[in-house]
This record gives C-alpha cells, sequence and structure tokens, in this order.
C-alpha cells in the first residue's frame, strides 16, 4: 500500500470497533448533528452484513418499527459513530442474513441465540 494512503487511514482507525459478528444484537449510538447542536440517537437492531475490509470496512443493521422494516448502513471507523453496543450474541446460519427480509413479526427478528 503506498505510504501516504496508509498513513492517512491509520489517524482515521478506530481499534476495538468491529467485536461483533453477523446476526448479534447491536445499538450503535450515532452522533447526529442538527444546526449547532449534536446529540447521540441509538439505532438498535441485527447485524445482517458486514462487508469489505481495512478502513471501508462496513456493517448493515436491521430492526422493525410501526411495521416497516428499516435497515443502515455504517462505516465501522466513521468518527460519527460514538460506541456499538453488542446486546445479545448469535449463531448465525449464513455470512448474510438478507432471507431476513421476508420474515414477518417476531421471526423478522430471531437468530438463534449463543448459549454461554
Amino acid at each position: 500500500m503506498n505510504p501516504l494512503i496508509q498513513e492517512i487511514t491509520s489517524r482515521q482507525w478506530i481499534d476495538g470497533r468491529g467485536n461483533f459478528n453477523v446476526g448479534d444484537g447491536v445499538r450503535v449510538h450515532v452522533k447526529i448533528r442538527e444546526g449547532d447542536k449534536e446529540r447521540i440517537q441509538i439505532f438498535s437492531g441485527i447485524v445482517i452484513a458486514k462487508k469489505h475490509s481495512g478502513i471501508s470496512k462496513t456493517f448493515t443493521v436491521r430492526r422493525v418499527i410501526a411495521g416497516e422494516g428499516v435497515e443502515r448502513i455504517f462505516p465501522v471507523h466513521s468518527p460519527n459513530i460514538a460506541c456499538i453496543e453488542v446486546e445479545r450474541v448469535s449463531v448465525p446460519v449464513r455470512a448474510k442474513l438478507y432471507y431476513i427480509r421476508q420474515r414477518v413479526g417476531k421471526d423478522a427478528m430471531k437468530v438463534k441465540e449463543k448459549k454461554h
């Protein structure tokens, strides 16, 4: 890798992020800027996909709000993410859980939970 690119990406790299897997229930604390004020909004749901690697790594979180499925894609190393909390650890069936999109009701958020 080009040393200049490596230097720039090393400054933006945030250690300790990405300690979750596909199928896990997470709470993502996102910084929202409204005018000159800044607040933190929590988006919780199931991680259905992780893509790319390095500084461009992203993950997709899905949740159901008022009967509608909502998905958001977050960059892992974004400065707009305050923290990522893992609520529950699951055993995924596949690498991408896109089949959850067709599920309705409680089945839409159901992935086999990991036994401790």
